[in-house]
């Protein structure tokens, strides 16, 4: 990457310097040059780690600059010529080149580092000593988007993420895997729930509208900090995880508003089967056909109103009271009284729970 880097600057300066100019690396071999035709060769006539670290020096009719670490540069800038205007072209150039090149890493490492501590890749007696070294501001509150791609055309949506949060000092994108993209958002303190998913919603938006790519998003907590992103990012596997169970038409899923799903997910299956084994007699739950289902469903809907739901379903109150009985006699369960209401609702969601087998973390 660097060369990339500073062939593009070389490329730049090289009319205002109306001589050849480069840099070479630590094997001195040159790897940026204004004359095309030498980058890869390589001088036998010095070494970088030869003689002061950062003077200029003169070799074979070109005049040197070492730059990049000061125990032991990297790198050295060179210009044609061995007298004070090439001397001065170097001190400028390697001034310029390390600037640069101490921007482009610290904005790369701050990327990787971003990565490692949301997948648990560094120890946590080593996060804020390598924040304070990339100058990371960890006071800042912060939260994690989970994108996962559902369906894609040919554009990049790294690209589109990438663009439309183009802060870098302060928002971090990357994949971590073909299908899922990381964001790490900085946010205001105390961003409400509704903030976050409208955010998340542009999202969607954008790539579905203007790409047409369909993506889920899950949504952390926001976390103060930095150590803390690894469990908002946890957070919001774990919410398109559940959503993939219980919300399957929504494109946006936050942790927060998870309510009760989120405790039946962290249940244990051994525990979720003993329960429905105790609340069901053996089979009950499976003999409720699609129209018992469907009736129930509306049931809860309207808060376990009959005349409200006789309405919406089109049918007389009395087919609706012999439904509901019906049920009653199958599972020993009486959806008007609330206590059983409550049981059959989560019985409901365990047998989804069991029945999806998701993936846990």
């Amino acid at each position: 990457m660097s060369n990339r880097l500073f062939q593009g600057i070389v490329h730049q300066m090289r009319d205002c310097i109306d001589r050849v100019i480069g840099v070479v690396d630590d094997s001195a071999t040159i790897i940026s040059c204004s004359d095309l035709t030498k980058i890869g060769e390589t001088s036998e006539f010095f070494t970088l780690d030869a003689g002061d670290a950062n003077e200029v020096f003169v070799r074979d009719g070109y005049t040197y600059k070492p730059f990049g670490s000061k125990m032991k540069p990297e790198f050295a800038v060179f210009v044609e010529g061995v007298d004070e205007p090439a001397a001065k072209y170097c001190n400028l150039l390697a001034i310029s080149l390390s600037s640069i090149k101490q921007y482009y890493d610290e904005k790369y490492d701050r990327n990787n580092f971003i990565k490692n501590v949301i997948l648990d890749n560094i120890l946590p007696g080593d996060i804020y000593v390598k924040a304070r070294e990339l100058h990371f501001n960890t006071d800042s509150t912060r939260v994690v988007l989970l994108i996962r791609i559902v369906a894609s055309n040919d554009i990049s949506a790294f690209d589109v993420i990438q663009n439309l949060f183009p802060d870098k000092q302060k928002d971090f994108v990357f994949n971590i895997s073909e299908s899922d993209i990381v964001l790490v958002k900085e946010t205001k303190q105390g961003i409400e729930s509704k903030d976050l998913e409208k955010l998340a919603r542009s999202i969607v938006d954008t790539l579905g509208s203007e790409f047409y790519t369909k993506v889920v998003v899950g949504i952390g907590t926001s976390i103060v900090g930095v150590k803390d992103l690894a469990r908002s990012f946890k957070e919001a596997q774990v919410a398109l995880e559940v959503g993939k169970v219980f919300d399957t038409e929504k494109a946006i899923v936050s942790y927060d508003n998870l309510g009760i799903a989120r405790l039946i997910y962290q249940l244990p299956t051994t525990l979720c089967d003993m329960f429905l084994r105790e609340v069901f007699k053996k089979g009950s739950i499976e003999s409720l056909d699609h129209e018992t289902l469907f009736t129930i469903q509306k049931f809860f809907e309207n808060n376990l109103n009959v005349s409200e739901t006789s309405r919406k379903l089109f049918v007389h109150r009395n087919t609706l009271v012999y439904r509901l009985e019906k049920i009653k006699k199958l599972t020993g369960l009486d959806l008007r009284e609330f206590d059983h209401a409550i049981i059959f609702k989560v019985a409901l969601m365990v047998k989804k729970y069991l029945t999806a087998n998701p993936v846990k973390y």
